[in-house]
């Protein structure tokens, strides 16, 4: 598949002020709405990734971790893609991102970590959603995902 440049916007990032690339051959992702250096996003989908129907337009701060559902009868349980969950700040929808290739792994962990301090209610909140958000029990697959290697972690 060809990419026309013209079509893919970069942003500089509300949050840190990065500027970010909207380029598919960097990114790994076809709908770049989150900065891989903070990951804080903006609510710009409403219905899916990529439509742009969101009226918000708010910040969206990354909240934790889940891993992608897949239809997939044969994939592994333990299995899948590790995707970050934003909570809007103006609105407080709730989303799903794809972690994309150039995303900082550190601050995945960091994300991860954190999330794993939120109270019961966000997590019943997001369970409400179909969101299932990673637990302490998970690290190791986590930074496996992230690092390509298994390591025991103190969480």
């Amino acid at each position: 598949m060809k990419y026309d440049a013209a079509s893919f916007a970069d942003f500089r990032c509300w949050q840190c002020g990065h500027l970010v690339s909207s380029m598919p051959m960097l990114s790994g992702v076809n709908n770049r709405n989150h900065c891989p250096y903070c990951l804080w996003s903006c609510h710009l989908d409403l219905y899916s990734a990529g439509d742009r129907l969101s009226a918000c337009k708010g910040q969206m701060r990354p909240i934790g971790l889940t891993m992608k559902r897949s239809r997939n009868k044969y994939r592994l349980e333990s299995g899948g893609e590790l995707m970050l969950v934003h909570k809007c700040m103006e609105c407080n929808a709730l989303s799903i991102n794809r972690i994309a290739a150039d995303d900082d792994a550190e601050s995945i962990l960091t994300i991860f970590q954190e999330s794993l301090l939120y109270g019961y209610r966000l997590i019943q909140r997001c369970g409400h959603k179909g969101i299932d958000m990673l637990e302490a029990d998970e690290a190791e697959k986590v930074h496996e995902q992230l690092f390509g290697q298994s390591v025991r972690l103190a969480v």
